[in-house]
């Protein structure tokens, strides 16, 4: 489903966030990604969403070679994607309808299979009965719920969080690790950053850590 092929990611000023990256992540597969804060998990991440490109090597998606993909077919390729951040980056003038519908309206899905998908998300993040509340009533946890909500609403092939319990204490962070494998087993390919490793390594799935823009463990899918 992800594919990297030797990729190296340098910035204009010389720094090498990725290096020579090569790693398989399966189609239906959860995976956490770790290291160091630096290590390359959000340039990763990056890539695969076509928010950066490679310096070097090769990122398949889904069969994809990203390298193929203009301008023009970004927002296509990121609808097959959902993404979870650390500080949820909800609207607050917003309802927690109208933040986790906004990715279908973008899309232009007709309004009324909109409220369908909106309840169904927000039903399987168990939020459906605070579809009116604004995000600043809600709890930490909740606002990541809401977060989680919007970036499956679409029901995407790949789910991808960068350190999506960072702000949570260890019980929310458990829950919301059981929200992502409950997404996984009904096959949805997840990638999570985290540097939780005592909450990951309980999870028992692949862990692959970089160290300085380099892969030292877990490369084998």
């Amino acid at each position: 489903m992800i594919s990297f092929e030797r990729v190296s990611k340098r910035y204009p000023e010389g720094h090498d966030a990725l290096r020579e990256v090569s790693v398989a992540i399966e189609r239906d597969e959860l995976v956490f990604l770790t290291g160091h804060s630096g290590a390359g998990k959000s340039t990763l991440l990056r890539l695969i969403m076509l928010m950066d490109r490679p310096t070097r090597g090769q990122v398949i998606v889904d069969g994809q070679n990203l390298a193929k993909i203009g301008s023009r077919g970004i927002p296509h390729h990121r609808r097959n994607i959902g993404v979870v951040f650390q500080n949820h980056q909800l609207l607050y003038d917003r309802s927690v309808f109208d933040n986790v519908a906004l990715p279908l309206i973008i899309a232009g899905y007709d309004h009324r299979d909109v409220g369908r998908r909106v309840r169904a998300a927000l039903d399987k993040v168990g939020l459906l009965n605070r579809e009116l509340a604004m995000p600043v009533t809600l709890s930490g946890g909740e606002q990541q719920r809401v977060g989680i909500a919007r970036a499956v609403v679409g029901k995407p092939k790949i789910l991808l969080a960068d350190e999506p319990t960072g702000n949570l204490d260890p019980a929310l962070s458990a829950e919301i690790m059981n929200l992502f494998e409950e997404f996984n087993q009904v096959g949805v390919t997840v990638l999570i950053a985290s540097h939780d490793l005592a909450l990951i390594s309980r999870l028992r799935h692949r862990i692959l850590t970089l160290r300085d823009g380099q892969l030292v463990s877990g490369g084998a899918g």
